[in-house]
């Protein structure tokens, strides 16, 4: 039989997740000679090499991408056996680590106190980042349930849908294009976009609007990491963007931002709670659906028609 420890195991999933010695070893809160030691010593009960040692960092080798999918398996049961026993105990509805994609940020925090306000019981963490971190936070069990669009595919997952999320083509009052009406998708992709970062949800979106227009999408636009930096690129006239629109309500309000009257836009998708499928639901997480269920979609609701 194997001799691996659960230690080596989470060793391997910090040196997998950060692709660095150190920073696994201070997530872990152990030395780096430590760390080493310990992948030295599952390497060779293994007799297989778990990373290949580039100048760059550690990275997985094909033998190491088995053995990190059953470090997350074990996880996984382990946390599905806490679970079991909490709720065997009466301590099921202790927390629910949340983690909210940032366009979810400017209705979350209205969300989970109503939720608090009829379960006082359940105490929320929240956890707020783009697509790419809020998916891994999730892969690696680092949340119980997300808020997001549109739901990973690379590890299987529940999905429940609770609202509606619009995305709408913004400028500031004195673009030419801010008091035109049925503006076309030809006329639109002739203007500089301010754009998310590659993987971002906002910007697939983007792409996908405009990969009629031939080779439009090589180029989109100035790239910023933030909404809120959008935003901002947009009021000072560097360009249009197509944005979440529940991320704009104070600038429509205020008049700095004009929604543009592009012909197909709002251009809707919806949000879902999402849950990996292979951890049970404890009681915290089956209340917090329902509640979504009754009253998720009044607060994602947005000032757009």
């Amino acid at each position: 039989m194997l001799n691996i420890t659960l230690r080596q195991l989470q060793i391997i999933e910090a040196v997998a997740r950060h692709s660095k010695v150190n920073l696994a070893a201070a997530e872990l809160l152990l030395t780096g000679p430590a760390v080493t030691l310990q992948l030295k010593q599952v390497e060779a009960n293994l007799s297989e090499k778990l990373f290949d040692r580039t100048n760059e960092g550690l990275f997985l080798t094909q033998f190491g991408e088995v053995v990190l999918d059953t470090a997350r398996t074990v996880r996984t049961e382990i946390l599905n056996l806490e679970e079991k026993l909490n709720a065997l105990r009466g301590l099921g509805m202790g927390t629910l680590r949340l983690g909210v994609v940032s366009t979810g940020k400017y209705f979350a925090p209205m969300l989970m106190a109503a939720f608090c306000s009829l379960h006082p019981e359940i105490k929320l963490k929240l956890f707020v980042g783009n697509r790419k971190d809020t998916i891994r936070r999730l892969q690696n069990l680092e949340v119980d349930l997300v808020l997001m669009g549109r739901p990973p595919k690379n590890f299987p997952v529940r999905t429940q849908l609770f609202g509606d999320h619009p995305f709408v083509f913004i400028s500031n009052r004195t673009h030419r294009l801010a008091s035109a009406l049925d503006i076309t998708k030809e006329d639109i992709a002739t203007e500089e976009f301010i754009i998310r970062e590659q993987g971002s949800g906002t910007r697939q979106i983007l792409e996908m609007f405009l990969s009629e227009i031939p080779g439009r999408t090589d180029n989109l636009g100035a790239e910023m990491d933030s909404n809120e930096t959008i935003k901002q690129a947009v009021i000072a006239g560097l360009g249009v963007a197509l944005i979440s629109g529940h991320t704009i309500e104070q600038e429509l309000k205020l008049k700095r931002l004009v929604v543009l009257d592009v012909l197909g836009s709002p251009i809707r998708r919806q949000w879902f709670s999402i849950s990996r499928k292979d951890r049970n639901k404890t009681p915290s997480m089956e209340a917090f659906e329902k509640f979504l269920l009754r009253e998720g979609s009044k607060y994602s609701k947005t000032l757009l028609k």
